[in-house]
């Protein structure tokens, strides 16, 4: 409760920086060649809201894309923009205005993650009241309440083999590689390069592959990899996996434990230019409920109702919207 209630407050005095903090940007073309106007005569753009390609990047993308629209925002679905580096990017330079993101991969991305204490990174109030104070001032990015949920990064392999090899956690799964065992891993290029993926876990495991023991795919989409490694495609027994996929259990894999801790707390959390924060207060107050509501249970459902139950994310947003009562 104590957590809950300091991110209240920074979150209400982050906004509060911003409302008075910044100007609105110049009013342009909406997706219907047009341009919004509120009750002031005051014009304003539409809101192009973008996203991850991932799975779970899509419906987060598409329930705020609904929620915004439900309060008569006018919005432009913009989501599946990229990987990490190129949806930032996108909302750095304004081709999109805002997207979800994860505390995490901020600290360790976008920021020196050397300066940043571990136990911080660990820490999910900590590790939002941080990247909300270095994202605001330096690139006017605020970030709005995130989700009670961890997407970390995971490794999942088949339960068979879990089983068999009594491979419980990564330590047991290293010891397994070490010693000669069969494997070979699916994930994406992210997954493979960026110092808080497997790197992380290599180093902290004393993991060493080879590079045919990768298999590299363009896809940052969980429910590819972790297919693979379900039905062996080409080997594959192992997959990069996220802690709030849905497809798991239905695929039967388990997910390998972390007994060293290695991975930092990844919340989800709606992140906007602060100049469309400015020009659209109700964002704030529309989010923060519905992301109150995203715990590690909600997501691994809807991202499950997707991967697994081969339903559009637009059409899983809207439905859990409408049964929590956000949407009529």
């Amino acid at each position: 409760m104590r957590k809950r209630l300091l991110v209240v407050v920074l979150t209400l005095g982050l906004i509060t920086i911003v409302v008075s903090g910044c100007s609105p940007p110049t009013a342009g073309p909406t997706a219907s060649g047009g341009a919004a106007t509120d009750t002031a005569g005051v014009s304003k753009t539409p809101v192009k809201i973008g996203s991850k390609i991932d799975t779970e990047g899509q419906v987060l993308g598409q329930i705020i894309v609904q929620a915004l629209q439900a309060k008569g925002i006018l919005v432009e679905d913009k989501t599946r923009t990229g990987t990490t580096d190129v949806v930032r990017k996108a909302l750095m330079v304004g081709e999109i205005d805002g997207y979800p993101e994860y505390t995490a991969s901020a600290l360790t991305q976008f920021f020196p993650s050397d300066k940043i204490p571990p136990s911080v990174l660990k820490n999910a109030a900590q590790s939002y009241a941080l990247v909300t104070a270095l994202d605001l001032p330096k690139n006017r990015i605020v970030w709005l309440m995130p989700a009670p949920a961890n997407n970390t990064w995971a490794v999942a392999i088949p339960a068979k083999l879990a089983a068999d090899r009594k491979i419980k956690t990564l330590a047991d799964w290293a010891s397994y590689v070490r010693g000669g065992g069969v494997v070979k891993v699916a994930g994406s290029q992210e997954f493979f390069t960026r110092s808080d993926a497997f790197p992380a876990f290599q180093k902290a495991y004393g993991v060493a592959l080879k590079p045919d023991q990768k298999v590299i795919l363009a896809t940052g989409d969980t429910a590819v990899t972790e297919k693979a490694a379900s039905q062996g495609t080409n080997g594959v027994n192992a997959a990069m996996a996220y802690g709030t996929d849905g497809s798991i259990s239905a695929l039967s894999l388990v997910t390998l434990e972390d007994p060293k801790q290695v991975q930092p707390v990844y919340a989800p959390a709606p992140t906007f230019r602060a100049e469309v924060i400015k020009m659209y207060p109700e964002i704030v107050t529309t989010l923060a409920p519905i992301f109150a509501k995203l715990d590690t249970a909600a997501l691994q459902k809807l991202n499950g109702d997707v991967a697994v139950g081969g339903k559009p994310a637009a059409e899983v947003a809207k439905t859990w919207l409408q049964a929590n009562g956000f949407l009529q």
